[in-house]
């Protein structure tokens, strides 16, 4: 009798045990097919199956001039159930602080003084390591981008191969890196960046062999140009992108500005670009409060902008170019500003527009750049 209580309490040990481990097991897996999935999506590159989702953002900032910003823990926060995938770079240029210009204010932009910027290559490693902190899950949501080169140096395109080898499964893409820009490019310490200068040339063949997304920066004029003043830096980026057929390259903002505004048929010289096979490699984002304020002008000007990228909905991107925004409501401003725009696109090439065209765009440029990571990344000794 007391042999046979004794084995059954065995037996009940026994089956405890059975089922805690089994719980156990269970967990585990679960744990690893979410985590395996996360891996595989920020490698592969998927847009969340979230039906929430209304766009994806191509131009975004996680710090600003003085390289401060928010975590990037808060930004996927911000993006919450509304922006599915977003580029995430800080910004290549640090304002310098110069007590002599300024005294005891410290300028956070570049309009707070007449102190140089100069170019900060701590920004990639930066941009890295926090897109390293977050679980696979995060990471999936997620394309950063190399910016901390300097285009007018033959150099940057070695910075770029380095930052890769030293940083393989992380990065998308370089940009956004600007070559003419108002108000800052004459700011910058060093040489002047130029589309016609080789070390451009040298490190957009690069991304062409490495398969990164390009995004420049370039105005399409200048500040305040004299009547009949040639756009000369219309031609001289048509060349640039016809120099560099394999890489793709998005041209920020449509190469408008704060004040740099649209040169005279600037949407009939988009239209011919667009439709040459010549430019099959460039791409658009629409982006920045600064450039919403054209688009929405008038009901004209929206119309407009709607028939072209109808007429192109594979070409178009959008972006919000928000800098360290602190909420989501601050970081959806731009897109709630470009709502009639949406408004006047048909709901596939809105959707294109909104989000499609990213997805396409990243998810076949971190397949490309993870098989060149694969061919040229030293494997560790074992």
């Amino acid at each position: 009798m007391e042999r046979n209580r004794i084995m059954s309490g065995f037996r009940l040990r026994d089956t405890v045990i059975a089922l805690v481990v089994a719980v156990a097991l269970g967990v585990m897996v679960a744990l690893w097919l979410t985590n395996s999935h996360g891996a595989v999506a920020a490698q592969q590159g998927t847009t969340p199956a979230t039906s929430s989702y209304v766009v994806n953002d191509s131009h975004f900032h996680l710090t600003n001039y003085i390289q401060e910003g928010i975590s990037v823990q808060d930004f996927v926060k911000i993006m919450g159930n509304k922006v599915g995938r977003s580029t995430l770079f800080g910004i290549p240029l640090q304002q310098q602080w110069s007590y002599g210009n300024t005294g005891d204010f410290a300028p956070t932009y570049y309009l707070q003084t007449d102190a140089p910027l100069y170019y900060y290559s701590f920004t990639d490693a930066s941009i890295a390591m926090a897109y390293r902190s977050l679980p696979p899950a995060d990471q999936a949501r997620l394309d950063p981008m190399i910016t901390g080169f300097n285009p007018a140096d033959m150099y940057a395109a070695d910075h770029i191969r380095r930052v890769l080898t030293t940083f393989p499964g992380v990065f998308s893409g370089i940009g956004e890196f600007s070559i003419h820009k108002e108000f800052v490019s004459s700011k910058i310490a060093g040489e002047t960046a130029s589309l016609l200068n080789p070390a451009l040339d040298r490190l957009l063949d690069f991304a062409g062999e490495a398969g990164l997304v390009a995004i420049i920066h370039n105005d399409v004029d200048m500040p305040f140009p004299k009547p009949g003043q040639d756009p000369y830096q219309v031609v001289q980026m048509r060349d640039l992108v016809k120099r560099h057929p394999n890489t793709t390259i998005i041209w920020a903002h449509a190469g408008l500005g704060r004040v740099v505004r649209p040169v005279k048929d600037q949407l009939a010289i988009m239209d011919r670009g667009l439709a040459n096979p010549e430019f099959k490699n460039l791409y658009i984002d629409l982006s920045w409060d600064e450039v919403a304020k054209y688009v929405v002008a008038s009901p004209e000007a929206v119309q407009a902008t709607a028939d072209l990228i109808k007429r192109y909905p594979d070409r178009f991107l959008f972006g919000t170019d928000e800098v360290a925004p602190s909420d989501q409501q601050k970081y959806l401003k731009v897109y709630d500003m470009y709502a009639p725009l949406f408004a006047a696109l048909p709901p596939d090439v809105s959707r294109k527009f909104r989000m499609g065209n990213y997805e396409r765009l990243f998810d076949a440029a971190r397949q490309k750049v993870r098989a060149w990571e694969k061919a040229h990344v030293p494997r560790p000794a074992s």
